[in-house]
């Protein structure tokens, strides 16, 4: 498994864990510490992931929101919910990340952690919110993975 893929699996776990246990990302970092290993070489990521999700919550969840129709954001299942989070974030936030890798780990998390319909759904908000990246000419920001 490559570095990167490793990181993305590492925050679901840890922003999944902050959905439900309602925790601060440190906190929830810290106990993901003490319950499991936290490989040095996915480390750095993993935590980027992580702190730039709860640090741009709002402005993810409102782009999550306005992509996908006829869902609420607390109707989503949390699985589906955290993997867009990261992806989203990755495509604000993340230049040196292509923004079709993003889109790609995303439906590969999908597959292996979601339901049946999670890839078809994760699929398609990031599809769209691509296509909006597109139009707009926006790129990732100041953050570096």
């Amino acid at each position: 498994m490559g570095r990167r893929r490793q990181s993305r699996e590492i925050a679901l776990q840890v922003l999944y864990q902050m959905d439900l246990g309602g925790l601060e990302a440190r906190q929830a970092l810290e106990l993901y510490r003490e319950q499991f290993e936290l490989p040095p070489e996915a480390a750095e990521f993993a935590e980027l992931l992580v702190l730039g999700v709860e640090d741009h919550r709002g402005q993810i969840d409102a782009r999550i929101q306005s992509a996908s129709e006829h869902w609420r954001l607390q109707r989503m299942p949390p699985v589906d919910r955290n993997i867009l989070r990261i992806a989203v974030f990755e495509l604000n936030h993340c230049p040196n990340v292509p923004a079709k890798a993003s889109i790609n780990e995303a439906i590969e998390l999908a597959k292996k952690y979601g339901s049946e319909d999670s890839k078809a759904f994760v699929n398609g908000v990031l599809d769209k919110l691509y296509g909006e990246l597109g139009e707009t000419g926006e790129t990732g920001g100041e953050d570096q993975p």
